[in-house]
């Protein structure tokens, strides 16, 4: 079962495989993030809250 490193929100193993970085088993960051985004290979803190 792997999670967000960010807030700790369950993610899919498909999930990870698609979006974290290569060699890491967890993802930086996900959709349940309120203040963070993937931008490129960066992630960065987000303009404006998502709703």
């Amino acid at each position: 079962m792997s999670e967000c490193l960010n807030c700790g929100a369950f993610v899919t193993e498909r999930y990870v495989r698609v979006f974290a970085p290569t060699g890491m088993e967890a993802v930086r960051v996900c959709p349940e993030c309120p203040d963070m985004l993937r931008e490129g290979n960066e992630v960065r803190e987000a303009k404006s809250s998502r709703q």
